[in-house]
């Protein structure tokens, strides 16, 4: 394939196996995990694992690949014992995450469970500027745009804005940003009625040149419900028009589109029938 359009993927038996399972869904990119999302464990990539992930990247035709990093992380705590816990095993993933020369590390900015916003945005600043000073690579940082249940940061373009103005000048460029669909819809952000309006935002405050990654997803919930759960695309809150929208703009033609879309029992199938669902979307535009 040659569009910008993937899926996350399984690692089951190793991350070398995650090329061969995009390709087989025809996808051009991927995004995985370098580890178990849900355990603080932390692997490292030995240099025949790191070759082979890099062949079978190449043996594939895999465009664009990247990671999303573990569930626990929590950049913005303000428990000093669980954000060192967090920047550790932030910057084993990025190490990783270099090891295989993956293009991006999707990060979620956390939780201030103090309730205190703005110091939660200087600590996830400072967790990420931490983590790429000590690893060095072409892995490029990328936040993301959240739901904003409770107490979460990052659910406003002006928080990623906050995050990014921390950090030094000589790291800066080394960061961007990932933009959920289900997540920017569930934080107020009307895909569905303003769509200009929101693009027109982001590019005000944050720069269309810092949009790294689009997570496409439609969402279980309703418009600014302020839930995270994903949806097959056309099939949920957001509808079809968005995504048609999303899939025609010139702006955003090239930038990588990764799928966390529900697999259910189908599994890969989920993602063949959703990938085909935003390819029509594109093709019947021309």
């Amino acid at each position: 394939m040659t569009d910008e359009l993937g899926a996350h993927v399984s690692v089951a038996g190793g991350v070398q196996t995650a090329p061969r399972r995009a390709a087989e869904i025809g996808a051009a990119n991927l995004q995985l995990f370098t580890k178990q999302p849900n355990r603080w464990a932390e692997p490292r990539i030995d240099d025949e694992t790191a070759a082979a992930f890099k062949a079978a990247r190449a043996e594939h035709g895999i465009a664009v690949a990247g990671a999303h990093d573990s569930y626990l992380i929590n950049l913005s705590s303000p428990d000093r014992r669980l954000w060192r816990m967090s920047q550790r095993s932030f910057e084993s993933e990025l190490r990783r995450c270099v090891r295989l020369d993956l293009d991006f590390l999707v990060t979620h900015p956390g939780n201030a469970t103090d309730g205190d916003i703005e110091e939660g945005l200087a600590r996830n600043a400072r967790g990420v500027t931490e983590s790429l000073e000590a690893v060095e690579g072409p892995t490029r940082v990328l936040l993301e745009l959240t739901a904003g249940a409770g107490t979460t940061v990052g659910a406003s373009f002006e928080n990623l804005r906050a995050i990014l103005d921390r950090i030094p000048d000589s790291q800066r460029g080394r960061v961007g940003i990932c933009f959920d669909t289900c997540h920017a819809y569930s934080a107020g952000y009307d895909l569905v009625g303003d769509y200009d309006g929101v693009w027109e935002a982001f590019d005000r405050v944050l720069g269309l040149e810092r949009l790294g990654l689009i997570h496409v997803n439609d969402s279980q919930h309703p418009f600014d419900s302020r839930k995270d759960r994903h949806e097959e695309i056309g099939e949920g809150s957001l509808g079809e028009s968005p995504f048609r929208r999303l899939m025609r703009d010139a702006r955003l033609r090239h930038v990588p589109k990764i799928l966390e879309t529900p697999k259910g029992e189908d599994g890969a199938d989920a993602d063949i029938r959703n990938l085909a669902r935003l390819r029509g979307y594109r093709e019947r535009s021309r």
